[in-house]
């Protein structure tokens, strides 16, 4: 099952497990944009594409998601959470909903569905679960960063948790990717120098490949594991001025 999965890294990820020849489950809120590519994806690979509508912000919409995540006669193999969204506004400056809102795609949904899925595959004794995090959990730089930091601890704490298992946990932390994401939060980018960029499919063949090996995070882009390197080791103090400096 892939949240998210009707553009940007959910995209990629449904693209390359559907020609690897798995079946899916693909969860967005546009019905249209889901129809699509669950379509495009039976017509290329030749796989079952079961479509799953549902905004995860939505307590009662999410449960949907739950109870097809924990179904005994469906097993899901695979979980990534990969919805969500950002907010191209300063906490002060936000609208108090729109916070909420993240937070419940970004936190308490990947909570609540592997929380869902995880015990299925603890009893079959093989699974994987793949948080899309963010090289920024490592920076303060707003409640989305706030998030992303929960999300990579989340899934390294659990991680550990099920070590032995034949459960693995990953949290994939990439950096700036060509997707919509940013577009859709109405954000320039005009600024950032290309080398900062990540292709997604990169990310998306980095991150399975770092699931198979059973790390806890992965971080796609060299220029990134030297960049999270410095943001997780440098003084706090020094991060949070160079953080403040980038966001003027």
């Amino acid at each position: 099952m892939i949240t998210g999965a009707t553009a940007g890294i959910g995209l990629a990820f449904a693209r390359s497990l559907a020609a690897a020849g798995h079946d899916l489950v693909l969860n967005a809120r546009d019905a249209t944009r889901l129809e699509q590519v669950a379509a495009d994806l039976r017509a290329a690979s030749r796989v079952d594409v079961e479509i799953l509508v549902a905004d995860l912000s939505d307590r009662e919409q999410c449960r949907a998601v739950e109870a097809r995540l924990s179904d005994p006669h469906r097993p899901i193999e695979i979980l990534i959470n990969n919805a969500g969204f950002g907010i191209n506004e300063t906490f002060v400056d936000s609208a108090i909903d729109d916070e909420q809102r993240l937070l419940d795609v970004l936190v308490t949904a990947v909570m609540r569905l592997t929380h869902a899925a995880v015990p299925g595959m603890l009893a079959r004794g093989s699974g994987a679960v793949i948080n899309v995090s963010s090289v920024a959990g490592w920076i303060p730089s707003g409640t989305y960063s706030a998030a992303k930091s929960w999300v990579t601890v989340f899934s390294e704490s659990l991680s550990a948790e099920l070590a032995g298992t034949g459960v693995h946990v990953t949290a994939v932390c990439p950096g700036y990717t060509h997707t919509e994401f940013h577009q859709r939060a109405d954000m320039n980018i005009s600024e950032i120098p290309q080398w900062m960029w990540l292709d997604v499919d990169q990310v998306v063949q980095r991150a399975l490949a770092d699931v198979r090996r059973g790390h806890a995070v992965s971080v796609p882009g060299r220029q990134y594991k030297l960049l999270s390197v410095l943001a997780r080791h440098a003084p706090r103090a020094l991060v949070r001025r160079a953080t403040a400096r980038t966001m003027r």
